[in-house]
């Protein structure tokens, strides 16, 4: 079957640039060197997926969708990092479905822990915000983590974004088990770099 969707992200010119990274599609070379940063405890400690071994990881990110919505961020031609950019469509009625469909945008990021601590996770996401905002044309951008993963939800906040929900042990870890989950959201009209 041949997929027919349109290029979502296409609508933007990529390799995006910011004063010290950049951050492009991901290509199938960029597996290997992001499941060398992945593949560590703790990152995976918070990443949806931790992948048992390097082919189960590849098997993953070579299927189109995820290519598709997966972005890297380098610094100095190193890759340092990436992004998920995944344009979705909201609830809505039935009448009104195709007004909302491909206006939000679920986002996600990590940083190779050698790389935190430098500031390459905001400047990254808030470039990211920018193009969702502006090339793209979305309305709302969520952005959705453990509330136990305070670089994650101090990282939104950073950026403006406004907790939206607070939930009781609504999220299930494989280690830690039933966890408070926290979820943010920003409209365009409230992204201060518009």
């Amino acid at each position: 079957m041949i997929d027919t969707r349109p290029d979502l992200l296409g609508k933007a010119e990529w390799p995006l640039r910011t004063e010290r990274l950049v951050i492009r599609r991901m290509t199938l070379a960029d597996i290997e060197p992001t499941w060398a940063f992945r593949s560590l405890p703790e990152v995976s400690e918070w990443v949806t997926s931790a992948f048992s071994d390097i082919d189960a990881y590849r098997k993953v990110f070579e299927r189109p969708d995820v290519l598709e919505s997966s972005l890297v961020i380098e610094h100095d031609g190193a890759i340092v990092g990436d992004l998920m950019l995944l344009i979705t469509d909201p609830w809505s009625q039935t009448e009104v479905r195709e007004q909302g469909n491909g206006t939000q945008a679920e986002l996600g990021w990590t940083i190779a822990p050698a790389h935190q601590g430098n500031g390459y996770a905001t400047e990254a996401v808030r470039a990211l915000l920018g193009v969702c905002f502006g090339p793209l044309g979305l309305r709302r951008v969520v952005a959705e983590c453990f509330a136990d993963n305070e670089a994650s939800w101090r990282l939104m906040e950073r950026l403006g974004m406004r907790r939206e929900s607070h939930a009781i042990k609504d999220s299930l870890h494989r280690t830690r088990g039933w966890l408070d989950g926290l979820s943010y959201a920003l409209l365009a009209e409230e992204w201060p770099q518009r």
